[in-house]
């Protein structure tokens, strides 16, 4: 898990970039480019979650729930942040109906590192 949270790390710094200076005039002609920057961001903050999770499970492995909250972060980036860049530049405005989904994703993500650290429930 610490190696897929550096690569999405990787590619969050990449997507940004790619945005800032590649897309952004059609993003800025499309008005999507605040949905970019929303899925960029959400990016990066849930690779840094998934960061933090592998060092926690890699120093806890008896703390099952740690594994399921990394792969809801996982989930979550490629569903909430990937059908938003996909929208951006598809212009496909039904993959918006997915996105909340993976909102759902970053949530359980962090109810899961939540439930992992209540006494009693590795």
């Amino acid at each position: 898990m610490l190696q897929v949270a550096a690569i999405s790390g990787a590619l969050a710094v990449i997507f940004g970039a790619f945005g800032a200076h590649a897309l952004e005039p059609l993003l800025t002609e499309t008005g999507r480019l605040d949905t970019y920057q929303t899925a960029v961001s959400y990016h990066f903050y849930h690779s840094l979650a998934l960061l933090l999770v592998g060092i926690l499970y890699q120093n806890n492995p008896q703390m099952a729930r740690l594994k399921l909250s990394a792969w809801f972060f996982l989930v979550g980036i490629l569903v909430f942040s990937g059908s938003l860049y996909l929208l951006c530049l598809s212009q496909l405005t039904w993959l918006g109906a997915i996105t909340p989904l993976g909102g759902v994703g970053f949530i359980a993500g962090w109810v899961f590192l939540f439930l992992s650290f209540l006494k009693g429930n590795q």
